[in-house]
């Protein structure tokens, strides 16, 4: 299968809502078993909250700043960053242009209770 990044991003954003007041700018593109596959582009603030699951970002353009938890990860198009299941995170400093892919897999509370990979 295939997708085209372009055809998500041209459906974004999506509606605005109570947590996302500037509107939603993450778009499911696939699902397959415990995996998804969504585009996040956010604009203005990200408003995320923890995920049940673990995930992995990657970077297809801009530049910023991911914090998880208590710590910053910068970051530049090319980079792949993963955030374990029930970790507080979001993007706390990034450019106009910043577009991932966001994979989401496996159980509630992710696959390593670490976050490791162990």
């Amino acid at each position: 299968m295939k997708f085209e990044l372009t055809e998500y991003l041209s459906k974004l954003p999506l509606a605005a809502t109570k947590v996302w007041p500037e509107g939603v700018w993450d778009l499911e593109a696939f699902a397959h078993g415990s995996m998804s596959l969504i585009v996040f582009a956010p604009r203005g603030t990200d408003y995320q909250t923890t995920h049940k699951q673990d995930e992995i970002y990657i970077v297809h353009r801009g530049t910023g700043v991911l914090q998880v938890a208590d710590e910053r990860f910068p970051f530049v198009a090319g980079d792949a960053l993963f955030v374990p299941a029930n970790v507080s995170h979001r993007f706390v400093e990034f450019s106009d242009d910043l577009v991932t892919w966001a994979i989401f897999w496996g159980p509630e509370g992710g696959e390593s209770p670490h976050g490791d990979g162990k």
